[in-house]
């Protein structure tokens, strides 16, 4: 299908980006990689009247390490992400989940700024944000202000964003040397959404899990934050009973939709054993 009627802008600067979407109100739109506001538009799910190209603002590019964090600029793409050696050598779980998003000609084009800030369940970074405690620079007509992850998410495609705002940053502290990390997803095929999907980031000592994170994508409207689960993991080795609890914790707070992806009660299933590959591959490669 084709969009309705829009005027298009292509602001130079990130105060130009504000100012335009505060004079423009409820009928404008930001647009960064535009893989999900695009496709809503075809369908007619979305009718703005105007889309503010976030493309031509140099400063919400780039990869940069500020003492123990890692600052990522919002259209920073999931292929740039995926060339930066900072990336790899301080959060290759980062380069591990822009691997599997997608497919490399939509990596090429879609933003980080973009898969975190739409709300979607169904994208893979926003759990994974939760699960390495990112913080999120917010600017709008008010000034600007961090707001961690974990606050960020309030239901499908609802967020903290307030009307004029923007997400210009994403800040995320560097993990422990040596510390394990794994990103399952179980998707039907190349270019889906999960399934399921887990997130784990942990640190091993004495043989023993000594700090874990655990998230989901897919599994509820919003990224959710397995509290209980990677305590269930917390001062053991691992072994299958630590394993099970840790899943059956996760499950207990997962509420997936039944789609085509199949019934909740097989997502569910499904969504507890990403828990556990993702917790046995991130102490294999904990140091």
């Amino acid at each position: 299908m084709i969009p309705g009627p829009f005027d298009y802008h292509r602001p130079a600067s990130v105060t130009d980006a504000i100012k335009l979407l505060a004079d423009l109100g409820d009928e404008a739109r930001p647009l960064a990689g535009g893989h999900s506001l695009l496709p809503m538009m075809k369908l007619r799910l979305a009718t703005p009247a105007h889309l503010v190209d976030l493309h031509g603002i140099a400063g919400l590019k780039g990869i940069r390490r500020d003492g123990d964090r890692i600052l990522i600029g919002a259209m920073t793409t999931q292929a740039e992400l995926l060339a930066s050696a900072d990336i790899g050598s301080s959060l290759p779980i980062l380069h591990e989940t822009a691997l599997v998003i997608a497919d490399p000609q939509v990596r090429y084009r879609g933003t980080l700024g973009g898969n975190v800030a739409n709300g979607d369940p169904g994208n893979d970074m926003p759990a994974l944000m939760l699960a390495l405690d990112a913080s999120y620079r917010l600017e709008g007509p008010n000034g600007a202000r961090e707001i961690a992850a974990r606050e960020f998410y309030q239901g499908a495609y609802f967020t903290a964003l307030e009307p004029g705002e923007i997400l210009t940053e994403v800040s995320v502290p560097v993990p422990p040397a040596g510390h394990g990390y794994a990103y399952e997803k179980l998707k039907r095929k190349v270019g889906d959404y999960a399934t399921a999907a887990a997130a784990v980031v942990l640190t091993m000592a004495g043989g023993k899990v000594a700090t874990c994170m655990i998230a989901l994508t897919n599994l509820h409207e919003t990224p959710l934050l397995a509290t209980d689960a990677a305590k269930a993991v917390i001062g053991t080795a691992l072994d299958d009973a630590a394993l099970k609890a840790a899943a059956s914790a996760a499950r207990d707070i997962m509420q997936p939709a039944s789609d085509a992806r199949g019934p909740a009660e097989y997502r569910k299933h499904v969504g507890g054993i990403m828990v556990m590959r993702a917790l046995q591959r991130a102490a294999s490669r904990a140091k």
